[in-house]
């Protein structure tokens, strides 16, 4: 039986804890700050203009998500694949979500706001890499921020050595793009991701 409404939603759930609504700020406090400061990865949902959701990991070193200010956050964009899916559904829904994640931290930070791409090389330049800025950047201002609690991460066991898999386990990113793609060599696929992973990261 689908839930339909929220009278629905409530009998199957009970009525969250005053403390939850609470710790949802406007903005990036020093507890924020000093996450975003120690993480290297953190997941981008954005909206297209049809509808549909879009998700994308973002990373670099840790702190490579710059906070210009309580309410505001730049995100440079790497080369990658220039399908640009992120960027072209920002220029027709600006809203989007970030999840912040640190290794070793069971809990995560949610970030959500508007957001605007950026090309001013004087506000790029300090997320240059090896000397090379982004491409650009995701000029993020800040309406709600707050720490979720880490029970999903200690469900998944996500930091834990031992819940690593074995990478022979699943096929390489060439093997399954050739069973998706007609005419797709999974060789030459892997080749040049391997190049790109040591030459082209920046």
């Amino acid at each position: 039986m689908a839930i339909t409404d929220m009278s629905g939603l409530r009998t199957a759930y009970r009525e969250p804890n005053e403390r939850a609504g609470q710790k949802v700020l406007g903005y990036l406090d020093k507890h924020s700050r000093n996450f975003i400061a120690l993480s290297p990865f953190c997941i981008l949902t954005s909206v297209g203009a049809d509808g549909l959701m879009d998700t994308s990991p973002r990373g670099d070193p840790p702190g490579f998500v710059a906070v210009l200010d309580e309410r505001t956050l730049l995100i440079p964009d790497r080369p990658g694949n220039n399908q640009v899916d992120s960027l072209q559904n920002v220029l027709t829904n600006p809203q989007v979500g970030l999840l912040f994640l640190v290794p070793g931290m069971n809990e995560t930070l949610r970030v959500s706001g508007a957001a605007e791409i950026v090309t001013d090389e004087g506000l790029l330049a300090p997320l240059s890499f090896r000397g090379r800025p982004p491409l650009s950047g995701l000029r993020v201002t800040v309406e709600e921020a707050f720490l979720h609690c880490g029970r999903s991460l200690i469900r998944s066991r996500l930091w834990e050595p031992d819940a690593r898999i074995e990478r022979s386990c699943f096929p390489t990113y060439g093997q399954v793009l050739a069973d998706q793609i007609a005419g797709a060599n999974a060789e030459e696929i892997d080749a040049d991701e391997d190049e790109a992973n040591r030459e082209r990261l920046y």
